[in-house]
């Protein structure tokens, strides 16, 4: 059964997700820097590369942290799922939690830079169809 949140629910959670999806984009950015780097020193290597040599094994400790990194990137988005909500875009942050208004099934809606969740959309507008929540 899927979790249902009310707002002042998915505002007392926003905190924590605000400071899970900071450290998610931190270890996004830097996974993709040394991505690129070791992809450019790869292309050297192939360009420069003698023969008879092990190009390959330079690189076998980058791409081990790059492994754990994806690992620890794997585990950070789950961590949005384990806790009911949808992490619909991480730049910028963009963050759904299922919820009941007015007897409909429908999704409040965060995104970053916004103080507090203050709109929802209907599961089938997305985004676009955001609403401001009734005042109650």
């Amino acid at each position: 059964m899927t979790k249902r949140f009310t707002p002042e629910e998915a505002n007392a959670l926003l905190p924590e997700l605000r400071s899970n999806l900071l450290q998610l984009k931190g270890i996004m950015s830097e996974y993709e820097e040394r991505y690129m780097e070791l992809q450019k020193m790869k292309a050297s290597t192939d360009m420069i590369s003698t023969r008879g040599g092990s190009g390959g094994s330079r690189f076998f400790e980058e791409e081990g942290r790059l492994d754990f990194m994806s690992m620890e990137i794997d585990l950070l988005v789950e961590n949005f799922k384990r806790q009911g909500v949808y992490l619909k875009m991480i730049n910028p942050g963009l963050i759904d939690f299922p919820a009941l208004l007015e007897e409909r099934e429908v999704l409040l809606c965060w995104k970053e830079g916004e103080e507090r969740v203050s709109h929802y959309h209907s599961w089938e507008d997305g985004f676009r169809g955001r609403k401001p929540l009734p005042e109650g």
